[in-house]
């Protein structure tokens, strides 16, 4: 759901009791809708001005940040790096939120910028005021053609967002309340009429106040539970997927999902945004790599799907060689012209007669050798297809890994690497005009620490798999899921045997890195490093060991997130 005004209110509320009075450290821009500032002890706010995803809260999720920031980022730093934070306000019931930042210009004089999130659907909005409330500069510039109502460009003074013409919720008394209940169309259902005529209620919050009882009294209830500030953050999850969120507990799917409550709405919405957002770069930043691996896997697919039909009629070949020594055994009673041979098939039990069809064209002879020539070449066919075949299948399971490291994928160099993957495997053609990649640094592992103390490397891509494995120690041990897809995980043991719980959770973290994260239970092969061996030829992520032993374990991503090293 979007942010709704009440939501915001309790952001905001929460924000001013850590934010406050804290310097502004650094500002960076990870992504063209959102800003973080960094501020003086170790706290990141977040201000997404995304369409879908407007919102302002903490943050702990480690953001990319662009090579060179833009230039909206460097405008952010001249004016608010090294401010104090001295005000978080959201004026009534708007979705929108301003920080007011105290700073000391270039020249040593003190004053006043206001940075301002307008958090409204597809017309959010980040903006920059001076100490006037005159517009600096903003994320989205909005001109007469755009807006007749409302314009947002430099040098304009900064103007709220059109009110909206319905009542305010928190200012409603009971005599104004009925009044528009009985101005309502009789059949409009509860939730609707809450939504046609209040503000800064989301249709989610309607319909669990229509839901609460009789709809008067169910609404005064939920206005004092705000007006006294009693929020409770509230996160709808599906399938183990965050859903949906709200500042009230909700009860409306009944069993089809299930609700968690949290103490504070930034880690809530911190870890709602980060499937949302990791979800979002996998569909925008590896859209074309996913529609080149799916291709070509499924162009492997149906390849061996044909090869598998040649290779079943490669085995009914012993029927042509009898077909070719029943027609030289019967030689002295056939002439040419003839179009079936009729004989007694010998090779098996009481002999049954059995109808040879026969080329008119040839002689016997010739029809016999023919048979002998097809035997043969179905018997050549059989070696090639089964060679054939296993290349197949190794070519469609290293593709299908490729698309589950996709669904993994976090970062521009996880998707560098997978691209470059791709393109040595000549499934991607080189860019036009021969315009080459910008050359990065070796990828880095996921690092995790055990709580026995032992660190943990968890491979992003196949080729970092490849290359965790290869620089091992050979003491070390190495984890993968067995018969699916997922990333190789080696626990560092430096030389000594590692205790059970370290084993334990590497296995986890195997489990939760693969295609069985939603599986209650993933089968989890594990051995040392020295028995780890990569054949000659194959693709990169492609091993094989022996001896090794399994672990079942359920994936659990609390205990993920708990062993990141930080």
């Amino acid at each position: 759901m979007p942010l709704d005004a009440i939501c915001l209110s309790g952001v905001v509320r929460e924000l001013r009791e850590t934010a406050l009075g804290l310097r502004i450290e650094k500002v960076q821009q990870p992504a063209r809708d959102q800003v973080v500032l960094a501020l003086r002890g170790n706290q990141k706010l977040l201000l997404c001005a995304g369409a879908s995803q407007a919102r302002i809260h903490f943050t702990h999720v480690q953001r990319e940040n662009p090579a060179a920031p833009p230039m909206f980022c460097m405008l952010l730093r001249k004016h608010l790096q090294g401010g104090r934070l001295t005000g978080i306000d959201q004026p009534g019931l708007e979705r929108v939120v301003a920080l007011t930042v105290d700073i000391t210009d270039e020249l040593g004089e003190r004053g006043q910028r206001r940075l301002v999130l307008e958090c409204m659907g597809r017309y959010s909005n980040l903006i920059l005021l001076d100490g006037q409330d005159r517009i600096i500069d903003c994320l989205r510039r909005v001109d007469m053609e755009m807006s007749e109502k409302r314009q947002v460009l430099p040098g304009l003074f900064y103007h709220l967002p059109p009110a909206q013409e319905k009542a305010d919720p928190l200012q409603t008394d009971r005599e104004a309340f009925r009044r528009l209940l009985s101005a309502a169309p009789p059949d409009r259902e509860d939730s609707a009429f809450l939504l046609d005529n209040f503000f800064g209620l989301s249709p989610l919050v309607c319909r669990e106040i229509a839901l609460a009882g009789a709809l008067e009294d169910a609404f005064f209830a939920w206005q004092e539970a705000i007006t006294s500030e009693r929020f409770t953050p509230y996160m709808l999850v599906k399938d183990g997927k965050p859903s949906d969120y709200s500042y009230l507990p909700v009860r409306q799917y009944g069993n089809c999902m299930t609700g968690e409550a949290w103490e504070k709405f930034s880690p809530m919405l911190d870890a709602f945004y980060e499937t949302r957002e990791q979800l979002e770069r996998v569909r925008q930043r590896g859209q074309s790599l996913q529609k080149a691996a799916s291709n070509a896997r499924d162009r492997a697919v149906r390849k061996l799907a044909l090869q598998e039909k040649e290779y079943a009629q490669t085995q009914d070949r012993d029927r042509l060689r009898i077909f070719g020594e029943l027609i030289t055994a019967n030689l002295y009673r056939m002439e040419k012209g003839q179009r079936t041979l009729t004989a007694q098939n010998y090779y098996e039990a009481d002999s049954p007669e059995i109808e040879i069809p026969l080329d008119p064209l040839l002689t016997p002879q010739q029809n016999a050798a023919r048979y002998f020539k097809r035997y043969n070449k179905a018997k050549t066919a059989e070696k090639y297809l089964t060679e054939q075949m296993a290349m197949a299948r190794r070519e469609r399971d290293w593709l299908e890994s490729v698309l589950d490291e996709l669904s993994r994928a976090e970062t521009e160099q996880d998707f560098a690497d997978i691209r470059r993957e791709l393109g040595e495997a000549g499934y991607l053609k080189a860019s036009a005009g021969g315009k080459k990649e910008p050359k990065r640094g070796p990828s880095r592992p996921r690092v995790f620490r055990s709580s026995g103390g032992l660190r943990i490397l968890v491979g992003r891509s196949n080729t970092q798999n490849d290359r965790l494995t290869r620089e091992a120690f050979k003491s070390d041990y190495w984890f993968h899921t067995q018969r699916i897809h997922g990333s190789h995980v080696i626990l560092c043991t430096e030389g000594a045997e590692p205790d059970s719980r370290s084993l334990t959770e590497a296995a986890i973290l195997a489990a939760w890195f693969s295609q069985g994260r939603d599986s209650g239970q993933v089968a989890v092969d594990y051995t040392q490093v020295r028995n780890v061996r990569k054949p000659n030829g194959a693709r990169p992520g492609m091993v094989v060991y022996d001896p090794y032993q399994t672990a079942y374990v359920t994936p659990d991503g609390a205990l993920v997130k708990a062993l990141a090293e930080k």
